[in-house]
Parts: C-alpha cells; sequence; structure tokens
C-alpha cells in the first residue's frame, strides 16, 4: 500500500485580513506556522515517509512544506516547485477585502465569482481554469508515480487542491463547490495497485 498526501498551506497573511490572495506571494502567519509544524507532528507521528514533494511555486506553500518536514525529521526529498499547483488567479480581486469587494460589486456577483465552477472575476481564473491546469499536471507528473507505488506529498492551495479531489473523488462540479479543504490538515488517500482504498485527514476534525 502507498499513499498520495495533500496539504494546504498554513493561514497567510492575507487569508488573515479577509484579503482575495490568488498569485500573490504573501507569506503565512505565525498561526500558519504553527498550523504547518502540527501538520508535520502528525505525518511524524503515524511514520509516514515519502519518496517524493510537490509544491506550488508561491512562499506560503513552500514555507508550510519546509515547517511540516523540518518538524516530522523529513529531509532530501526530490522537490518540484510548479506554478500548476498555484491558487486560481483572483485577477483584479487580488488584494481586496472581501467584505469592501461584496460592497463595490454585490454580494450576489462576488458570491457568483468565489462560488461558482466556471464563471471568472474581472481578469482571473474560475475553478475550471485552475483545474484546467492543475488536474493535467497531476496526470503527467504525479499519477504515474503514484500508481508506480511512490509515496507523495503535495503542499498547495485550497482551490489548486480542490480541483485535485474533484478529480481524484470523481466530484461533479456541484459537489466540489461544497467542498472546503482546511488549512494545515494533511488529507490522506491510501492506494493498492493503483486504486484508491481509503482517504481521511491526520487531524481529527
Amino acid at each position: 500500500m502507498n499513499y498520495l498526501v495533500l496539504l494546504r498551506h498554513g493561514q497567510s497573511q492575507w487569508n488573515l485580513e479577509n484579503r482575495f490572495t490568488g498569485w500573490v506571494d504573501v507569506d503565512i502567519t505565525e498561526l500558519g506556522e504553527k498550523e504547518a509544524k502540527e501538520a508535520g507532528e502528525y505525518i511524524k507521528e503515524k511514520g509516514y515517509k515519502f519518496d517524493r514533494l510537490y509544491t506550488s511555486v508561491l512562499k506560503r506553500a513552500i514555507r508550510t512544506a519546509d515547517l511540516a518536514m523540518q518538524t516530522a525529521g523529513i529531509s532530501g526529498l526530490p522537490t518540484e516547485r510548479d506554478q500548476a499547483l498555484n491558487e486560481r488567479h483572483y485577477g483584479d480581486l487580488q488584494g481586496l477585502n472581501k467584505e469592501e469587494t461584496a460592497v463595490k460589486f454585490g454580494k450576489e456577483q462576488v458570491h457568483l465569482w468565489r462560488r461558482s465552477y466556471d464563471i471568472n472575476p474581472p481578469n482571473g481564473e474560475s475553478l475550471k481554469d485552475t483545474a484546467a491546469r492543475t488536474i493535467p499536471y497531476y496526470e503527467k507528473n504525479i499519477e504515474p508515480l503514484v500508481k508506480k507505488g511512490e509515496n507523495i506529498l503535495i503542499v498547495a492551495h485550497g482551490n489548486s487542491l480542490r480541483s485535485l479531489v474533484m478529480y481524484l473523488d470523481n466530484l461533479s462540479r456541484e459537489e466540489v463547490l461544497e467542498l472546503n479543504i482546511p488549512t494545515g490538515n494533511p488529507l490522506v488517500y491510501e492506494f493498492e495497485e493503483g486504486k484508491i482504498v481509503s482517504k481521511y485527514y491526520l487531524k481529527p476534525e
């Protein structure tokens, strides 16, 4: 049996400030560091070892991965960083406070941008667009290794990971809209002969 672990970065500064972050390269907060270390503690406690690490190119994912691996006592992992795993690009909304944005554009419009599958914010990506880069990257670069029996860790973002879970769990476009992936809580998929046999979070919800 082998496993794929998905980890959403710890709280970022703009998560804290309730801003649309997207591809803006903000760092994690003190709480985010704590969440990353806790993730590492759970990984260590359960005895997980990895063959490879994949992250986005954004520092909040990279820092989370670094802190989690240091805490877990894992070093020297072959690592690949790719913008295919970046957060959804929020376009003109990036940097704006979410409450202020709702006042400016109207709650219903902002809700559509945030929670619909294929409606883009101005000059930004929909979840469909995010999936269109994240899933092919996974299929080409990571899935063959999982099917070979390697243990893989992916540290990325709420929407890029939602896209991957949509693919792994075969969710409909309606089902994925209800999906929320918590920060700092490793999501484990166990495989046998390339097939998913179980799925669970390491940290009890």
